[in-house]
């Protein structure tokens, strides 16, 4: 089994304003074998619903992945997406084959 590349577009700082509030630059970075599959109703968590998130897909992350996910924009099958919640990570030890991490993600618009 072998994932596709998607790209992350980190969040990299790259100053800060007249508040001394940081200020952030989007550095894309392209992330091999990464899984990608339709998200089930029993994927989801309830919580999201709350938050009007349309989660649509839930992407396996390689082990030893040390990239930051929260909140950031995805491009994959031609179209952009938002990563809606924490990466949940599993113990990279106890779980078999490539991945050990998954995020979920909606539509970016």
């Amino acid at each position: 089994m072998r994932g596709i590349t998607v790209t992350l577009h980190e969040k990299v700082q790259t100053g800060t304003d007249r508040l001394n509030r940081p200020v952030y630059e989007e550095v894309p970075v392209d992330i091999k074998n990464v899984l990608v599959a339709p998200a089930t109703a029993e994927d989801i968590p309830s919580g999201l619903d709350l938050n009007g998130a349309k989660v649509e897909y839930q992407l396996a992350l390689p082990k030893g992945d040390t990239h930051v996910w929260n909140d950031s924009r995805v491009t994959f099958f031609g179209q952009d997406w938002h990563v809606v919640a924490p990466p949940v990570m599993g113990i990279e030890d106890l779980i078999p084959l490539s991945w050990n991490k998954k995020v979920m993600v909606e539509r970016y618009e």
